[in-house]
């Protein structure tokens, strides 16, 4: 394997769930056959993209990180996959509008856009970036999903999310998990709706989010 190839072990645990979501929530939206766009947003080491892009041949996938460790792990995946569904990886600042993208993405140009395990290792910012690009990007009726774990109405649960959290904002005061409540504000500023909450393993939940159809 090469050196510059990342395995995360919770992202080779959690991408089947996801992906299983994932095959629920977009034919709903968009029907069986049709034939998307999709950005990752926040990539990591490129094991979803790919394991996602292998299982959605109609989806074109393009995967991003704002470190370029990643997108060298990226690239990686990619070749080793020979995929024709997933473009080579882009830098995305998430806490940068997008008009500072070191990027390119055309406004209403995507269906979907997918994060995961990012919200709660970020600053609150990356949030309010991630909510705010979705706004801008997402053509009307396109989705947003955002994985990992939550508060919700205020509540920490179970016990083992508590001391996650306290442990997340021991190695950085601006990290932690964020609550349900204050997401929902942010995409409605942006012109989004929470739509639907899945249980996840490992107390987690997969969020979905649409963007609007009034603008």
């Amino acid at each position: 394997m090469s050196e510059a190839k990342i395995v995360v072990e919770a992202a080779e645990k959690n991408k089947d769930p996801i992906f299983k979501v994932l095959e629920k929530v977009i034919p709903e939206k968009f029907g069986g056959d049709a034939s998307l766009s999709a950005l990752e947003i926040s990539s990591g080491s490129g094991q979803h993209a790919v394991y996602f892009a292998e299982r959605f041949p109609k989806i074109t996938f393009q995967p991003s990180d704002v470190e370029e460790k990643y997108i060298a792990s990226i690239k990686e995946y990619i070749s080793g996959a020979k995929l024709q569904n997933v473009k080579e990886p882009i830098v995305i600042d998430v806490s940068k509008p997008t008009s500072e993208w070191a990027t390119t993405v055309a406004e209403k140009s995507l269906d979907v856009i997918i994060n995961i395990n990012m919200i709660h290792i970020t600053p609150y910012n990356c949030t309010e970036g991630l909510f705010a690009a979705a706004g801008k990007l997402l053509r009307a009726g396109g989705i947003m999903a955002t994985y990992g774990p939550y508060a919700i109405h205020g509540e920490i649960t179970p016990e083992s999310n508590v001391s996650f959290n306290e442990s997340l904002k021991s190695q950085n005061a601006e990290w932690g998990l964020r609550d349900i409540d204050d997401l929902e504000k942010e995409a409605k500023k942006n012109g989004l709706t929470f739509d639907a909450m899945f249980d996840m393993p490992a107390n987690n939940k997969t969020l979905i989010w649409v963007r609007s159809d009034s603008e």
